[in-house]
């Protein structure tokens, strides 16, 4: 597979769930850049705007198995991960996996669990893999978590902690549809849902090709200090206590990488910084107490801190494709 092969590759996959999700283009190509980079999606929005509806579209279009877990807080870890249990035909214990035993994983609500249940999801997040009994089990790939979780009800809700949000390559908002679009949705299910119909555009071997080649993806020495000094300029800003990890300009500079490949470039932009670095920092600061309750506050620190960094010049077209 060449660059321009993940290009295509993505224009299906786009083309695809546009056939079930009316507009949310920007939306589904952060997916598509999660998968390739083996991220995780958490959306956070009001219930109704189809956030269940694209995770399924998405694993239809990849050809993966799909799983929706709906977080309440008597869940368990092993409900996620799988249980030992005692076979008696056979007189032996065997593995019954869970939910996290699947391509595209929805965990809807997370933060109505339990802290002691969502930590359960940091090691598949992290590692693709579980540990249950002393043993440790390997996850499909491509592996993706989606999480949802409800802005505006925050009744019998336990806040992910900043661990957890560190894993999350992206936040996502998914936001009302226009009218026009409203009425395009309206249509479409008027009869029967597009996404009995739906089917798929791309297997696993590519999109684990993907995942080998987009880190070829050229990054200039000037773009890799621009995205260092938006990354440090979280840890001086006056609304932030606590600013974004290393761990954060690393998922920056991944993101910007498949970005640039899923749009069949060879090179990153500095546009590519300004699309990423909203939904990948936002979530990674924690800002004072005061600067918590403006709603999306996270997020105009980060325009702040983008329009204040220099932007380096584009790079060279010599070796451009």
């Amino acid at each position: 597979m060449s660059l321009g092969k993940i290009s295509q590759a993505a224009d299906r996959i786009r083309s695809n769930v546009g056939k079930v999700i009316v507009g949310k283009e920007e939306i589904v190509d952060k997916l598509i850049i999660a998968i390739i980079t083996s991220g995780h999606v958490l959306l956070e929005d009001v219930p109704g705007t189809g956030k269940t509806l694209l995770a399924k579209a998405l694993a239809k279009s990849i050809d993966g198995g799909f799983k929706r877990i709906q977080f309440t807080p008597d869940l368990l870890p092993s409900d996620l991960t799988g249980i030992h249990f005692y076979n008696q035909k056979l007189a032996e214990f065997e593995f019954r996996p869970g939910p996290l035993f699947a391509n595209i994983v929805l965990a809807d609500e997370i933060n109505r669990a339990t802290p002691r249940t969502q930590s359960s999801l940091l090691e598949c997040m992290e590692e693709r893999t579980v540990s249950i009994d002393g043993t440790t089990h390997t996850l499909g790939r491509p592996f993706l978590v989606i999480a949802t979780q409800n802005p505006v009800e925050q009744q019998g809700t336990f806040p992910l902690p900043e661990a957890q949000l560190d894993r999350f390559l992206f936040k996502i908002k998914m936001g009302y549809p226009s009218t026009d679009e409203g009425i395009a949705i309206m249509k479409r299910f008027m009869a029967d849902s597009p996404l009995e119909q739906l089917e798929p555009v791309i297997g696993a071997d590519e999109i684990e090709a993907a995942k080998q080649l987009y880190t070829s993806v050229q990054v200039s020495d000037e773009l890799l200090g621009y995205m260092l000094a938006v990354v440090e300029a979280t840890r001086k800003h006056p609304d932030a206590a606590l600013g974004a990890s290393p761990r954060s300009s690393q998922a920056l500079l991944r993101a910007c990488q498949a970005r640039a490949a899923i749009q069949g470039r060879s090179y990153v932009l500095p546009d590519d910084v300004k699309a990423m670095a909203v939904p990948v920092l936002a979530h990674r600061i924690a800002l004072r107490s005061v600067q918590r309750m403006r709603p999306e506050a996270a997020e105009h620190v980060i325009g702040s801190i983008l329009a204040s960094v220099p932007v380096p010049a584009d790079p060279p077209l010599v070796g451009r494709t």
